[in-house]
């Protein structure tokens, strides 16, 4: 199933049409999985990228289909909360429901870096660690359990 069918079978609709579809930056099908499975309730991503790409910032209450590796639909989440702050404030609680590895902040730390350092460098530019990271919290509302 692709995002528009899985997005057309969601019926609790209360936004229109508006959704975004994407993947995880890394490990797109376990993280997807992790999310289907509820275990994964937040993400969070490097706030540069917004700022050189002009992207818009999550929102509270938007809807984004959850995509695997190739392009098909997960599920759907509703987001609950958006903080930014500095990377080296993210805390415990953030990392726990972001689901990976043990959940704990010290992981969490360690795949973050490396992954938003090799973002930035894409970008041509360097990770530090108060760089601002957006910290988005999430529901999954379809499919519902």
């Amino acid at each position: 199933m692709n995002a528009k069918q899985m997005w057309d079978k969601f019926l609790d609709k209360e936004a229109g049409d508006s959704y975004d579809a994407w993947q995880y930056g890394s490990h797109a099908n376990g993280l997807a999985i992790l999310t289907l499975l509820k275990i994964k309730t937040a993400t969070s991503s490097a706030y540069p990228i917004y700022v050189q790409y002009d992207e818009p910032l999550p929102q509270v209450g938007s809807y984004s289909i959850i995509l695997d590796k190739q392009d098909h639909a997960v599920c759907i989440i509703q987001t609950t909360e958006v903080t930014i702050i500095p990377f080296d404030q993210v805390n415990d609680e953030h990392a726990y429901l972001e689901g990976e590895g043990d959940r704990t902040l010290d992981y969490w730390r360690k795949i973050h870096a490396d992954f938003f350092t090799q973002e930035m460098e894409n970008m041509g530019q360097q990770f530090h660690k108060d760089m601002l990271v957006v910290c988005e919290k999430f529901k999954v509302v379809y499919p519902k359990s």
